[in-house]
């Protein structure tokens, strides 16, 4: 345990934010797995609405420092395929 005052509240600081990235991050994977949910059940109506809510999670979890902007791009691009294929 850290002696130091200011050592002690960056432990606080870091634990704080170690549980909002670990929230932001369960509603990313949540906001993908109910994408492809809708995917599998073929109903294109939920698909694109689903889509648009987990693009925008994912372009708020880049701006939050959660992911990548790479990684965010791969993301998305991977979730429009996938719509695009059931859409054709």
């Amino acid at each position: 345990m850290p002696i130091i005052q200011s050592a002690k509240k960056r432990v606080r600081t870091a634990e704080r934010k170690t549980q909002r990235n670990r929230l932001l991050k369960s509603r990313l994977k949540t906001a993908i797995k109910r994408f492809e949910r809708a995917v599998e059940e073929g109903d294109q109506g939920k698909s694109s609405r689903e889509l648009v809510k987990a693009q925008k999670i994912i372009d708020q979890s880049v701006s939050r420092g959660i992911i990548h902007k790479n990684n965010a791009a791969r993301k998305k691009s991977r979730l429009t395929r996938l719509y695009n294929n059931i859409a054709s």
